[in-house]
């Protein structure tokens, strides 16, 4: 199973210098929110997009997460990752078109 998240790029680009990532959604960081957004297929990707991100004009990523061994909880339909993304998590990393 491969989980994803939608990332700001330029979020990315510094978690992949911190070696991890901490932004929960737009806005809001692991510490301030406890959880980092994620979502189970692309549907639910574009949910998020719409409610959080549509307004957004900076480029947007997706990234493809393998969540063995993370702390991952459904929660209201949505997985939730309790803990900072590993950058070695991330399979995949590829820009959000809608």
């Amino acid at each position: 199973m491969t989980l994803h998240h939608l990332a700001l790029a330029a979020d990315w680009h510094a978690a992949r210098q911190a070696g991890e990532y901490r932004i929960s959604t737009l806005g809001r960081t692991l510490e301030q929110e406890g959880f980092i957004h994620c979502s189970h297929d692309l549907a639910q990707l574009r949910d998020v997009h719409t409610a959080h991100y549509r307004h957004v004009t900076a480029p947007l990523l997706i990234l493809d997460i393998d969540p063995a061994g993370l702390d991952v909880r459904t929660e209201n339909g949505y997985p939730h990752l309790y803990g900072p993304l590993p950058i070695t998590a991330v399979t995949a990393v590829r820009p959000y078109t809608g």
